[in-house]
């Protein structure tokens, strides 16, 4: 995906344009986006709860919105709750979930000091459906921050137990080590769909399988997955599931949260009750209109491109294994993101050929952008068992549209010129 610069391209003597090769951090906002949106911020901007016409008006285009979001993503309507993006659903569902279960553990308790016995109140409470679960809390080795955190918070705050599923070389999540700790009970397992470092297609249909047969719930991080590659919520039989907005074409702050009804879960934000009383707050209409329109045409673009969009991937991969001989691809070279390519290249840091290809117009990423500042090994790649210095050593190529042939040779060009520019050995 190419971005103009500011310099006249009918000059002679004109820059080349930025090649923006960072869309698993973040992707342009839609022009449809922008256009649906507008009408909702200028003209129909009436609050959703509100009786009156204007407030209808809202509140029809907010379902609407939310019948168009869910069927994208194999859900039904009343699965959908908007919220502010993929690091708010994560913590919805996993602290959600696990609060439901202190709420009836703290029910069984109190029902039990009070001598309920036989009574209704202690028979919901013997409901297998009901039964609290270990507080355990079961992720992959892998999953973004915005989940590990939340998970380290219930252990932090509420004594729950986080247990890391180990993943292979190539960030496959271990599901005999999942069975295993599944088979031991727990409040919850979270596994994402799409890895955002490296790439790689979880194996997330069997890992849900897995999970239910052991009767723990699951939720999966579709945050890189969504409007990218097929998602279908009730065909994957998931109880949660994150998405985010601007990894798809709407403006950053968006997302949902889709939620089975079968699903206990509790609100982190108190209010008047709307979205199922989970998310209260005035709905940002304008917003869900535009995540609807912008997650349609991710995936009708899909579609037609997904073919396209992996092909191309491949030949960046060649082009820059051809150019960097010592390059390494990390994740799984063919089950991932059709367009994600990441690398390990001895020799430099991540951080430093970052600096130099943007200075040469090449905009791409070193691990998350969440972990910005921090300047650490991505954890990803940590778990992957590769050390220190070599996860140091990532960069992460992302795009959603096809790359011209030209566009690659000049990104593995420009790498060669990088890394002989900052003296890594064995590059001339």
């Amino acid at each position: 995906m190419s971005r103009m610069s500011e310099t006249e391209t009918s000059s002679a003597t004109a820059a080349p344009t930025d090649l923006y090769l960072d869309t698993a951090a973040s992707e342009a906002v839609s022009r449809a986006a922008i256009e649906a949106m507008l009408p909702f911020l200028t003209e129909a901007y009436g609050n959703p709860s509100s009786v009156h016409a204007e407030g209808a008006t809202a509140a029809r285009a907010l379902e609407a919105a939310r019948a168009s979001f869910a069927a994208d993503l194999g859900a039904h309507p009343g699965d959908v709750v908007f919220t502010s993006g993929g690091t708010e659903s994560d913590n919805l569902a996993i602290k959600g979930v696990a609060l439901a279960q202190v709420r009836r553990e703290n029910a069984a308790r109190d029902a039990a000091a009070a001598g309920v016995g036989s009574t209704s109140a202690a028979s919901a409470c013997a409901n297998p459906e009901h039964t609290a679960h270990p507080r355990r809390i079961l992720i992959s080795a892998v999953e973004h921050p915005a989940v590990a955190e939340s998970a380290q918070w219930l252990h932090d705050f509420f004594g729950f137990d986080v247990v890391r599923i180990p993943v292979d070389a190539q960030a496959h999540l271990d599901l005999a080590a999942l069975e295993r700790e599944a088979q031991r009970g727990a409040s919850l397992a979270c596994v994402m769909m799409a890895n955002n470092e490296v790439g790689t297609v979880e194996p997330v249909a069997q890992a849900v399988r897995i999970c239910h047969g052991a009767g723990v719930p699951v939720h999966v991080d579709a945050v890189q997955a969504a409007g990218t590659i097929p998602v279908d919520f009730r065909g994957l039989d998931a109880d949660t599931m994150a998405v985010s907005g601007h990894k798809f074409g709407a403006p950053k702050g968006l997302g949902a949260l889709l939620v089975r009804g079968r699903t206990p879960i509790e609100p982190l934000i108190s209010g008047g009750g709307q979205e199922r009383g989970l998310r209260s707050g005035t709905q940002n209409v304008a917003g869900a209109v535009a995540l609807a329109v912008a997650l349609h045409e991710a995936c009708e673009t899909m579609e037609r491109n997904s073919t396209a969009l992996a092909a191309s991937r491949d030949a960046l991969v060649r082009a820059v294994l051809e150019a960097v001989p010592t390059a390494r691809v990390t994740g799984d070279p063919v089950h991932r993101l059709p367009g994600h390519a990441s690398f390990v290249f001895p020799g430099v840091t991540g951080e430093a050929l970052l600096v130099d290809l943007d200075a040469r117009g090449i905009e791409v990423s070193s691990g998350s952008a969440c972990a910005v500042g921090r300047h650490e090994a991505p954890g990803t790649l940590l778990a992957m068992g590769l050390s220190e210095v070599e996860a140091k050593a990532a960069i992460r190529f992302s795009f959603r549209a096809p790359l011209a042939d030209a566009d690659i040779r000049r990104i593995a060009a420009a790498l060669r010129a990088s890394l002989i520019a900052l003296h890594v050995p064995g590059i001339e």
